[in-house]
This record gives structure tokens, C-alpha cells and sequence, in this order.
């Protein structure tokens, strides 16, 4: 589950079939690192199973020691909305999936980890899951970064659920969320840190 935190800091919640290993997290941790703010990041593995991976997090900040700013990229941004809501936390989503406007069915079926290869299925039951885990956001505890060009998840439908919270939207790109590295310094600022 990784360390829990007992200093502010930033909790980074990878997508979907990603991983730690994943390029934005690591050039996070990379940054942090050279803030001397290593001890003040975490991005554990998210179990594939949406109600694991929940019941996890919500163990991890409980248990942290001090605040924590929730960053969660696709299916983490989701989780980063669902946390913020149930811990009064403030998160930054980048290109995030606006569960209530996918339809499930392109998601069911087996997957496997884009870093582990780790294979797993994804059923009815965990589309549910997510279903249950989704909450209207309080607009001041949000900042999505979102580019248009997202070849995953349609933009318009994170900027329409993420009505009224702060947005960065540009032209271009892709899922990945091209312009990361620039950001970096601005989200650990966005966290205080």
C-alpha cells in the first residue's frame, strides 16, 4: 500500500492498467526529489479492483500524519475526485475520466498492466463500483488540467462535470497530458509544498 505520510504532501493516483512506474509519476517523484521533498510523495499501486483501491487510499489518509493534495491522472482522477469529497481534501486532475459520462462496456474485459504486465479483468462488478464512487465536486477544492487532444476520454465531458472548478484547458496533445513537466513546479506550489 506504500508508507503513509506524516508530513504534508502530494499523493498521486496513477490510471488505469498504469502504475508507479508510470512517466508522470516518476518525473513528480524525480522533482520532488530535487526539492528535497522525496519523503513528501507517495504513489502507491492501485489494486485493478475500484473498491480495493479505495478501501486502500482511505487507509493510506487516515492514516497520514498530516494533509495530503490528491494529483490523479484518467481513472485516478476519478479516485482523486472521490477521495477529495469523502476527506475534504484538495486534488489536481489531469485529463481526468468523468465516470458518469463513460459507458462501462468499453472498459469490461480482460487488461493487462501497461509497466507489470500484471493481467487482470474488469467486470460488471468493478464498472460498478466506480459508479457508486462518484460525487459531485465542491468547485474550490479542484484545478483540471486538461488537454483537448486527449485521444482516451473526451475532454468535454471532464470540463462539464468539473463545472466551475478551476480549469486549464489547451488545444493539442493527448492523454498523456503533454505539458506535465511544466506543471510540476505549479502543482507542488497548488500543494503548499
Amino acid at each position: 500500500m506504500g508508507r503513509p505520510l506524516t508530513v504534508p504532501g502530494i499523493l498521486y493516483l496513477h490510471g488505469f492498467c498504469s502504475s508507479p512506474a508510470s512517466l508522470k509519476s516518476c518525473q513528480m517523484a524525480a522533482a520532488m526529489a530535487q526539492r528535497g521533498l522525496a519523503d513528501r510523495f507517495i504513489c502507491p499501486q492501485l489494486s485493478p479492483v475500484p473498491a480495493v483501491a479505495m478501501a486502500a487510499m482511505s487507509a493510506l489518509i487516515e492514516a497520514a500524519g498530516a494533509r495530503l493534495t490528491l494529483v490523479g491522472s484518467s481513472l485516478g482522477g476519478h479516485y482523486a475526485n472521490h477521495l477529495a469529497e469523502k476527506y475534504g481534501l484538495n486534488a489536481v486532475l489531469i485529463n481526468p475520466a468523468a465516470v458518469d459520462r463513460l459507458d462501462p462496456a468499453k472498459f469490461i474485459g480482460e487488461h493487462a498492466n501497461f509497466h507489470t504486465g500484471e493481467r487482470f479483468a474488469f467486470s460488471a462488478e468493478h464498472a460498478a463500483q466506480l459508479a457508486a464512487q462518484v460525487a459531485r465536486p465542491t468547485p474550490g477544492r479542484y484545478w483540471l488540467l486538461a488537454e483537448q487532444g486527449d485521444d482516451v476520454l473526451d475532454w468535454r465531458q471532464a470540463a462539464d462535470f468539473y463545472a466551475g472548478c478551476r480549469q486549464t484547458v489547451f488545444p493539442g496533445g493527448d492523454h498523456s497530458f503533454t505539458r506535465f513537466p511544466g506543471f510540476i513546479p505549479q502543482i507542488i506550489e497548488y500543494a503548499g509544498l
